[in-house]
């Protein structure tokens, strides 16, 4: 998704601006990946590959077609996150712990788009880094926890689900579980993201300073990226794709019960074990925003890791496919305001009427 493109490498949407929804960390790593792998080559090699690259425009990026996608999603993405927090500070809806999740879910998207994407936007239209090593450090780190924080809100969030759904009668209602499974998703993150201070440092590459991240050996570059894509997604789908497999069997379980005895009395369904409607409608809304999460970022990943693997060859049309998959990932942050709504009529009335 960038303008850019050194002579030797291609990379799949970032290569100046080493910007995307990760705050850089996969798209920077195939740049330094790339480049180290290239700077191994014979001298015939590099014959070969400039005459390859000749072949091979590469400012075909759609800067025009990127920069309209950018500002849209970064528009959608505050203005419908700020719209889910103020709604909910200043609504009159009750105190619950599904709204204090997503709360905390609303917080982590925005700060996605006010320092991921609106970076993103800004180093494209400078092309070089212009804000020093300290700068550099800084803002990758909160790129990169920003990113992690979504992921981890969202795990505490189907964790808290998990215990509504299979423990309803002992399920606490103190504030405290909840709290610390917050707390625990953000110090994750945090923690996830130090090395991110240590690895990037301004550079100056092809004679512009970038902030920029070089690790030396391909596998040094595969070790990084598959530990990336393991802490940022696959761990985490797995522990929500474990938590939602239990819940669906418990809400089956309980629904064949029910079937099995129509006389039971489902007045007080809380008291006798069982499952209110009012805790499914929240299931199905976390699953749904579970669904978007997922489907947003494992094209991403995946494409990344064949990239970076060496199984993604080199042409235009798989730098065109690359652009279009680097969108998927902050699209999640865009999408989930409007899932609350379609899952939550009376948020969108109470929105609707306050000034953004």
């Amino acid at each position: 998704m960038d303008f850019q493109l050194p002579s030797e490498t291609w990379v799949s949407a970032s290569t100046w601006p080493i910007e995307t929804a990760l705050g850089g960390i996969l798209d920077a790593s195939i740049v330094g990946y790339l480049s180290t792998e290239v700077s191994t080559l014979n001298n015939i090699s590099r014959i070969i590959e400039r005459n390859i690259t000749d072949e091979i425009d590469p400012f075909y990026f759609y800067q025009t077609e990127q920069f309209t996608v950018l500002w849209l999603l970064f528009s959608v993405i505050v203005v419908g996150n700020t719209s889910v927090l103020v709604g909910l500070i200043f609504g009159k809806r009750r105190k619950s712990r599904m709204n204090f999740f997503i709360k905390q879910l609303a917080f982590a998207d925005l700060m996605v788009g006010l320092i991921s994407v609106l970076t993103d936007i800004v180093w494209r239209s400078t092309v070089a880094w212009y804000a020093g090593n300290v700068a550099c450090k800084i803002i990758r780190f909160m790129q990169v926890v920003v990113t992690y924080s979504s992921t981890y809100v969202l795990v505490a969030l189907s964790i808290d689900r998990y215990d509504a759904i299979t423990r309803p009668m002992n399920f606490s209602r103190s504030w405290c579980r909840a709290r610390a499974l917050v707390t625990a998703a953000w110090s994750i993150s945090v923690l996830f993201s130090v090395p991110i201070i240590f690895l990037y440092e301004e550079r100056i590459v092809e004679g512009k300073n970038q902030c920029w991240i070089e690790l030396g050996s391909p596998a040094n570059w595969r070790i990084y990226m598959t530990v990336v894509c393991l802490t940022l997604f696959i761990i985490p789908a797995i522990i929500i794709g474990g938590c939602y497999m239990v819940i669906v069997w418990t809400i089956w379980s309980q629904s064949s019960a029910l079937r099995h005895d129509p006389t039971r009395d489902t007045r007080r369904a809380s008291s006798r074990g069982l499952i209110p409607r009012a805790k499914i409608k929240t299931v199905k809304m976390t699953f749904v925003i579970v669904f978007v999460f997922i489907l947003c970022w494992s094209p991403y990943i995946v494409f990344d890791l064949l990239q970076v693997y060496g199984h993604v060859p080199r042409s235009q049309t798989n730098i065109a496919v690359a652009t279009f998959i680097q969108s998927l990932a902050p699209l999640n942050s865009a999408a989930n305001p409007i899932i609350y709504c379609l899952f939550s009529t009376p948020f969108c009335k109470t929105v609707r009427p306050l000034p953004i």
